[in-house]
């Protein structure tokens, strides 16, 4: 540990350390345990070395688009702390990290090699080795140079030869090293939320932006899988997508079910189908014919999008019930700072979610394991089982309102509990069949969260940003117990038992979680 590190000694199991008689369910040993973290939220040093802005230095700073006008520009100074970072996370245990690379760190303003940034990652990924955690790289969360959004972004084809690329410049630095590759983390987020919706940057709300964004999102992902596998046969390619699960509210009333259909089409099958079918769902493209969608797609375009993956990364927060009128009272997650926006969707007008009873996160999303058994079921049966393709989950995590003591130190309970039952449905997935070989908590520090800006803490390790001192949370010392037993106890808080009911709760008793 260093000085700016804090920890509580007395209750961190070492990894591999001895544990008498571990209680609980048993963790698969080939089940790999580990966090997440992206270049924006978490590295600062926005100007260092080369790195020019990214279309969310420039939305951050834009007033009105991020809470408390927080921005990135130092966030959690892992640019010059990484080394601590990484050692923090070898006492935790963790055996594999997943963070991103910052195309305008390496490529400034999408153009030729910086060595600077890559030495800076290279740098990461050797400390990562050395401490025995294996590095999973993502090659895009969602910092495109602003110069190349200048130009048109992910509007303009342009955008995707720019991104292969940045992706060889990445690999001939870092290819003999990293084995795992996402090329794209959460499209839906890069296209919808900045293109269509206006939340996220570069904050446009067209509906045909959205989807032109989307196709060449997903062509950039199909050439950068082409380019990478190419140069090394052996590379663990693919991507990560957010999923939502959508219930109708009323299923037995055809204009929920549709809406609920809308939202399903709009959001996790735009990606699905043209990656592993090499087609658009028809029931979208009927949805959305008016947008343009088809004009975009050139001869060959899906043919290079469904080139075979080998792992998927599966990101999931919640589900939720979809009806075609809107709730008598909603939940208050949307953020709007003042800037004009719009729904996500670009053709699901009358879709709208309803709150079920649930408890749910600071956030205001709901808690819904039950909901990534059956999404990861689903995915399993109708996609990537038939394609051969392995399952992660890549993302999975809670903001809870956060209370410090005067050590820094967090007992989050409620993230124990999240944390829990999340692995334990996937779990509940793998005991039915599924090959789901991993999970990456969201998020290994607090940082950055997007345009809720510093004021939404998701971290098991808390970061007070005065001082850039990290302390490991409860939940953080209970994922350690965790890897280090290979046995997962049951939650201590309520958590939904089924999710589309809104009225069951599991609850464990503590005294029943003693190691």
């Amino acid at each position: 540990m260093t000085a700016q590190t804090q920890t509580h000694q007395s209750t961190l199991i070492a990894p591999g350390a001895g544990v008498a008689a571990p209680q609980g369910r048993p963790v698969p040993a080939e089940f790999v345990l580990g966090v997440a973290t992206a270049a924006y939220q978490i590295e600062g040093a926005r100007h260092e070395d080369g790195r020019t802005d990214s279309i969310w230095d420039t939305f951050s700073h834009t007033p009105g688009a991020v809470v408390d006008g927080d921005t990135g520009d130092v966030a959690c100074e892992h640019y010059h702390r990484y080394a601590a970072d990484v050692g923090l996370m070898k006492s935790l245990g963790i055996q594999s990290y997943r963070f991103s690379t910052s195309w305008g760190r390496i490529c400034p303003d999408g153009g030729p090699v910086n060595a600077k940034g890559l030495d800076f990652y290279e740098r990461l990924v050797d400390s990562l080795i050395d401490a025995g955690i294996a590095p999973w790289l993502t090659l895009y969360h969602w910092d495109l140079p602003q110069a190349l959004e200048d130009r048109g972004g992910w509007t303009s084809r342009e955008t995707v030869d720019r991104f292969v690329q940045y992706a060889g410049a990445v690999h001939d630095r870092l290819g003999d090293r990293v084995s795992t590759w996402t090329t794209l983390n959460e499209p839906f987020c890069a296209a919808f939320l900045g293109y269509t919706a206006g939340m996220h940057a570069p904050g446009r709300t067209s509906p045909a932006d959205g989807l032109a964004a989307a196709h060449h999102l997903m062509l950039a992902h199909g050439r950068a899988v082409q380019e990478l596998r190419a140069r090394d046969s052996a590379l663990e390619l693919g991507l990560t997508l957010n999923f939502t699960v959508a219930d109708p509210l009323d299923p037995s009333d055809p204009r929920d079910v549709d809406a609920a259909r809308r939202v399903d089409a709009q959001m996790n099958r735009v990606f699905l189908d043209p990656i592993f079918r090499g087609a658009y769902p028809s029931d979208l493209l009927e949805d959305v014919r008016h947008l343009g969608l088809e004009d975009r797609i050139v001869d060959g375009d899906l043919d290079i999008i469904s080139t075979p993956i080998d792992v998927l990364g599966v990101n999931y927060y919640n589900g939720e019930a979809i009806g075609h009128t809107r709730p008598a009272s909603a939940l208050a997650d949307n953020l709007n700072g003042g800037r004009l926006t719009r729904s996500p969707f670009p053709a699901a007008d009358e879709s709208f979610r309803h709150p079920r009873g649930l408890p749910v996160t600071a956030m205001d999303w709901e808690i819904q394991p039950e909901g990534l058994t059956r999404l990861l079921v689903r995915l399993h049966e109708d996609y990537t089982g038939p394609a051969g393709v392995t399952l992660h989950v890549t993302e999975n995590g809670a903001a809870f309102d956060d209370v410090a003591d005067e050590d820094g130190f967090v007992e989050d309970g409620d993230r124990t509990a999240y944390v829990r039952a999340h692995i334990g449905a996937i779990l509940d997935a793998v005991d039915a069949g599924v090959p789901v070989r991993g999970y990456f908590y969201w998020s290994l520090l607090d940082n950055f969260e997007w345009a809720w800006g510093y004021a939404k803490r998701f971290g098991i390790v808390r970061v007070d940003y005065d001082t850039q001192v990290r302390t490991p949370k409860a939940s953080a010392l209970d994922l350690a117990r965790t890897i280090a037993t290979r046995h997962l106890l049951p939650p201590v808080a309520p958590v939904p038992l089924v999710g589309t009911s809104g009225t069951d709760t599991l609850t464990e008793p503590v005294g029943d979680t003693q190691a």
